[in-house]
């Protein structure tokens, strides 16, 4: 077995935006979805000669739909990884969540270090990363990953183009909310679930601090606002509202009719009210906050 590859329940290094500031994802693309064939067997064979001779020798190439996975890692660390982090991540969040898949294949290039991660980004599509860590570019169709950093920011990346495709009109408090919730998971009871992570000290830390946002602002917010935080607690918020419907048993029913009712409820105010049982925001705010006091996270 690879010595580090990132597996369910694994602890995990800080991800990105593991500093004051989270740098802002990719602004995501309006996909229209796939029809019930999907993409085919030839497309994706098609796609992966073409990634083969994109990266030339010294990277490895395989399927793992819907992707198409590159990296310069060692054979056993590209095995493991497609197999422990990525097949297995896909796999858990369709059977619990997504229904449509992204109707153009997303290729992840997996660097193994910080210099091949650069240089590549750089060589492939002219950017410089604005994180040490990944992200995931839909002008690009692509997952860019230093995966030496480990595998945490990996199926958070993973989350944003499969629920763009099932959901494209989520806004950023859930759609962030639920890639940084699986940064760190595991299998409980045949589902991915989300564990404590370095996300809750932050959040902790902010609240001291005086930096908390009311649930109202925070799912109310357009998406500059969500991002323009210096404190990291948009993110931090938003990752502990979905931990919070999890533990209650309430993520994947929240999911399903928020989906359906969003034309009526973009924010998802009026869907999470429901599933919670609250009369208002403010009392599902102090009782989340209760609900978090006890709780402690240590690396």
């Amino acid at each position: 077995m690879a010595r580090w590859w990132w597996r369910p329940g694994a602890a995990e290094p800080a991800v990105a935006g593991s500093g004051p500031r989270e740098e802002r994802r990719w602004q995501r693309a309006q996909p229209n979805t796939v029809g019930p064939e999907g993409i085919s067997d030839a497309e994706f064979a098609a796609k992966l000669e073409e990634v083969r001779r994109q990266m030339g020798p010294g990277f490895r190439v395989a399927v793992v739909k819907p992707f198409v996975v590159t990296s310069n890692q060692s054979a056993e660390d590209f095995e493991g990884i497609c197999r422990h982090t990525i097949r297995w991540a896909v796999a858990m969040l369709n059977k619990d969540f997504f229904s449509r898949e992204p109707n153009k294949i997303i290729t992840i290039y997996l660097f193994r270090d910080k210099e091949s991660y650069r240089k590549y980004a750089w060589s492939l599509f002219a950017e410089q990363p604005a994180t040490p860590y990944g992200y995931y570019s839909p002008e690009h169709e692509a997952l860019v990953m230093n995966i030496d950093t480990g595998g945490g920011t990996l199926v958070h990346e993973i989350v944003h183009p499969l629920l763009t495709a099932d959901f494209p009109s989520a806004p950023s408090w859930f759609d962030e909310g639920l890639a940084s919730l699986y940064e760190q998971s595991h299998q409980r009871d045949g589902q991915i679930t989300g564990m404590l992570n370095w996300r809750l000290p932050v959040l902790q830390k902010g609240l001291r601090a005086g930096h908390f946002v009311a649930l109202e602002k925070l799912l109310a917010g357009n998406n500059d606002e969500f991002y323009d935080d210096p404190h990291g607690m948009h993110y931090a918020q938003a990752r502990y509202l979905c931990y919070y419907l999890q533990e209650k048993r309430l993520l994947r029913r929240f999911y399903r009719e928020f989906k359906k009712d969003h034309s009526a409820d973009p924010t998802g105010i009026k869907t999470l009210l429901r599933v919670t049982g609250k009369d208002s925001l403010k009392e599902l705010e102090r009782q989340w906050l209760e609900f978090l006091a006890p709780l402690s996270y240590r690396r």
